[in-house]
């Protein structure tokens, strides 16, 4: 597989927003009309590098990045949990820091699993849309593709998430709420970024020499190669 300059770079950058988002959903939020997770202000950033290293350097590429990002994602929340399972000295100071380690970071496995399967489904969802689109119109009108799988793969992340984590915990209105809350929200941020994907893809373009179309690619999302 060829060597270029930036797909590290890219990576580590996806991977830390992936688990800085998950950190961050333990709280919930409002923001004008909006009530969501924390973790909805910095995760469709995942969503915009998802598309740039689908549309730069094709849905490969972008297959090896997004296990990546869920293996280490599961390696995070197996070590907040194990950390939270071990006892803490007995002092003061020390309970007080294990109760407030428990509250934020002692995910639960319910959400530690929706977490995880919505991720995975939505990011190759997005991935495998954005390629075959490519293909379909010769490279053409990036902004469009991005929207569309944008709306598919956020769509599909969203709800997953919230079904599989508190459906039953929620009332249903509330779930409701928030999903399109969440959705709306994350598509907006995608739409208002477009220049800002369009710069880092020509940018990458240009530096990588690459322009990547899946023709011949095999989208099997079970293949690390």
């Amino acid at each position: 597989m060829k060597n270029y300059r930036y797909v590290d770079i890219i990576t580590a950058l996806f991977v830390v927003v992936l688990v800085v988002s998950n950190i961050a959903s333990t709280k919930v939020v409002l923001l004008g009309p909006f009530t969501f997770d924390g973790g909805t202000v910095l995760f469709p950033l995942a969503y915009i590098f998802g598309d740039v290293l689908t549309e730069v350097y094709g849905y490969k590429r972008s297959r090896r990045v997004i296990w990546t990002g869920f293996f280490l994602l599961l390696l995070s929340a197996l070590t907040f949990g194990l950390v939270g399972a071990l006892p803490a000295p007995s002092d003061e100071f020390s309970q007080k820091s294990a109760e407030a380690f428990s509250t934020i970071l002692g995910l639960v496995p319910r959400i530690v699993l929706a977490s995880l399967v919505a991720y995975w489904v939505g990011e190759f969802a997005n991935s495998y849309i954005l390629a075959r689109l490519k293909v379909a119109t010769q490279g053409r009108f990036l902004a469009l593709r991005t929207f569309a799988s944008t709306l598919v793969g956020q769509g599909l992340d969203t709800a997953i998430f919230l079904l599989v984590a508190f459906y039953g915990v929620w009332d249903n209105n509330l779930l409701w709420t928030v999903f399109v809350s969440n959705y709306i929200f994350k598509v907006g941020l995608e739409v208002l970024l477009t220049p800002v994907t369009y710069g880092v893809v020509g940018f990458l373009k240009r530096a990588e020499n690459e322009d990547y179309y899946d023709r011949d690619t095999r989208f099997n999302p079970f293949l690390l190669r």
